[in-house]
């Protein structure tokens, strides 16, 4: 058990760490483009597009061969396409290119909250926001990192780097995930197990994983939104230099961090209900504060404030999903999911043509508060697990 979480957690870790970097340097790859802000959007999608049309797959063949290898050849093309972006110089070959990206990042996702989810139910204990810790811990790493060296590598020698140490991450990681058995359950009987996999049955996916996935959603959009628009919200609406600007996912990266990590301890007292109406709540106004601030420093407690607030809304709505029906339901609400990380981009980038980019991330504030008051809604419905 401690073998397998401590891969897991180098998984989610490396997997936030490779998609942060990506995010900070998507100012330099904006101008080295030429694209504007509509044009970035949907070049952006192709992220988005990759991780949405995979997902259903991965949740069968997550099925079909096991969580555990489909998660390592997932984490080698994440970490592997990452090299590709700064090679693009016209917007549509970025989107192409983006494609592998997302493919590696949907595939990923799936595969290893698939992974998570056994372990947290052999456990018995709402750990999974520990994992979901491991990436944000990963994002502000990778977020901090890319800041500190944007003034003197180029795009391509940086995520260069970051697709070796993706690759070597995985390798090393893998091994140990790939030697270690699927952890059941302890209530699950030998009758009840999968045979692919000695995972217990689960249910189909029915309305409840999609709702799910509706909240889930909710979050994705407000998390890339950020990811995707923060560093250019501080260059472009508030003057910041690009080190400060990559500095708005850092420390949105380092709220999700310290919100995960309490989360289990957050969940075990006041309930997921609770809990999550509460983070809908605080996100929606700390992306008020951040969108609309007129300084630099008070943008970034925004972001720390949303943060805060967001950071378990998405893992206990995947594990909730997860427990309902197995890998496909982690496969079913992530594509739900992901289809706010789908139209993100494409939404704050046409919001900011018509409007304003300040303008434009409002609507991550908006639909923090839906999360709140469907997950209110949901209120004894789902399982009490995370």
């Amino acid at each position: 058990m401690r073998q397998l979480r401590y891969a897991l957690t180098a998984f989610f870790a490396v997997d936030g760490f490779v998609f942060a970097g990506w995010v900070v340097r998507i100012p330099a790859v904006k101008e080295q483009t030429g694209a504007s802000a509509s044009a970035l959007g949907l070049a952006l999608l192709g992220v988005s597009a990759g991780a949405v049309v995979t997902m259903t797959l991965t949740g069968r063949l997550c099925q079909r061969l096991g969580n555990h290898p489909v998660t390592v050849g997932a984490a080698l093309l994440l970490s592997a396409s990452v090299a590709l972006p700064p090679h693009a110089h016209s917007a549509v070959v970025l989107g192409a290119v983006l494609l592998f990206f997302g493919a590696g990042f949907g595939g990923m996702n799936v595969a290893v909250n698939s992974a998570a989810v056994d372990l947290v139910a052999a456990l018995g204990r709402p750990v999974m926001p520990g994992f979901h810790a491991a990436f944000s811990l990963g994002g502000m790493v990778g977020a901090g990192a890319g800041g500190l060296v944007a003034g003197s590598l180029s795009p391509a020698w940086h995520l260069s780097g970051l697709a070796l140490i993706g690759v070597l991450v995985t390798v090393v990681a893998g091994r140990a995930l790939l030697a270690a058995p699927v952890p059941v359950p302890p209530r699950a009987s030998d009758a009840g197990a999968d045979a692919a996999g000695d995972r217990p049955a689960a249910g189909p996916v029915g309305w409840l994983v999609v709702v799910l996935g509706v909240v889930a959603a909710c979050t994705a959009y407000g998390e890339g939104a950020l990811a995707d628009w923060s560093a250019l919200h501080l260059r472009e609406t508030l003057l910041a230099s690009e080190g400060l600007a990559a500095a708005g996912y850092s420390v949105f990266a380092l709220a999700m961090t310290v919100g995960r990590l309490s989360g289990t301890w957050l969940l075990l007292r006041l309930g997921q209900t609770r809990a999550m109406v509460a983070g809908g709540t605080v996100a929606a106004a700390g992306m008020l504060l951040a969108s609309l601030a007129p300084s630099v420093g008070l943008a970034l407690v925004g972001f720390v404030v949303t943060g805060l607030g967001l950071a378990n809304l998405f893992p206990v709505a995947i594990g909730q999903a997860g427990a309902l029906a197995g890998p496909r339901g982690v496969a079913a609400a992530s594509t739900v999911g992901y289809g706010g990380m789908l139209l993100g981009p494409v939404a704050i980038g046409f919001l900011a043509e018509w409007f304003s980019l300040a303008a434009a991330l409002t609507s991550v504030a908006a639909l923090s508060a839906v999360a709140a008051v469907i997950a209110y809604a949901l209120r004894g419905s789902a399982p009490d697990v995370a």
